[in-house]
């Protein structure tokens, strides 16, 4: 499985951006998509996750109402649709794969990640 992350940039705050998750090899529809963000000295944390099968969803408390997670199946790719974006939403933005049902928060419950795409917010 190989992801490919893009859509970052520089915005405003109160802005918007949708970042992209492009997906390609063994993506069948037993899988959750997630993305995770970093923050320079912080730990990855979690931002939203999707079920493939169904589109079940989840989002961290601090993003709730926010972004939207969503998936094109034909085009084996997720976005994040961000709104409302804040100076502390800045970071890199990563889309990861995890094998299985269960919608998971941690880290290390994702089995494959993408590079990484840069998102600041300026004040």
């Amino acid at each position: 499985v190989q992801l490919q992350a893009s859509g970052g940039g520089l915005v405003q705050a109160g802005g918007s951006l949708r970042l992209s998750c492009a997906a390609s090899g063994r993506i069948f529809s037993n899988y959750v998509m997630g993305w995770f963000r970093q923050a320079p000295g912080k730990e990855r944390e979690f931002v939203a996750a999707i079920r493939w099968s169904d589109g079940i969803t989840s989002y961290a408390d601090s993003v709730k109402g926010r972004f939207t997670i969503s998936r094109d199946n034909a085009k084996s790719t997720v976005y994040l649709q961000m709104n409302s974006l804040k100076p502390e939403d800045t970071a890199v933005y990563y889309c990861a794969a995890d094998y299985g049902s269960l919608v998971r928060t941690r880290t290390s419950s994702y089995d494959y990640w993408g590079q990484g795409t840069q998102v600041t917010v300026s004040s």
